[in-house]
């Protein structure tokens, strides 16, 4: 029993010897992101850019499909709040996308000012 204690000591020794003389390589993280994308607030405000981008076609095709839905309804009450309501979820997600962008710009402009650039 007290060989095993021993054999244990030695190898808690050992172990904590090993972690001092054992150094990582240092090595230099690379950013992925171009320097202009190098704090959040930019970051973010260039990725609701690209969703506003991506986005504005798509809010214009549905915008055309409900006038068709309105067109196609001949005075249909059911199918013309139908159209009504698909307009109305349009506007509202075109809204919240546009909405999210100018937040995001607003508040990544008064950070850059608070904070100064980088």
């Amino acid at each position: 029993m007290k060989i095993r204690k021993i054999i244990f000591a030695l190898q808690t020794i050992a172990l904590f010897a090993v972690v001092g003389i054992a150094h990582a390589q240092e090595a230099k993280l690379n950013n992925p992101l171009k320097p202009e994308f190098s704090n959040i607030p930019t970051f973010i405000a260039g990725a609701l850019k690209v969703l506003v981008i991506v986005a504005l076609p798509v809010i214009a095709l549905f915008i055309v499909v409900a006038g068709f839905m309105y067109i196609k309804a001949r005075g249909n009450p059911g199918k013309i709040s139908e159209a009504h309501t698909n307009f109305l979820y349009v506007l509202i997600g075109a809204l919240l996308i546009l909405g999210a962008w100018v937040i995001a710009t607003l508040i990544g402009g008064t950070v850059t000012q608070l904070v100064g650039p980088t």
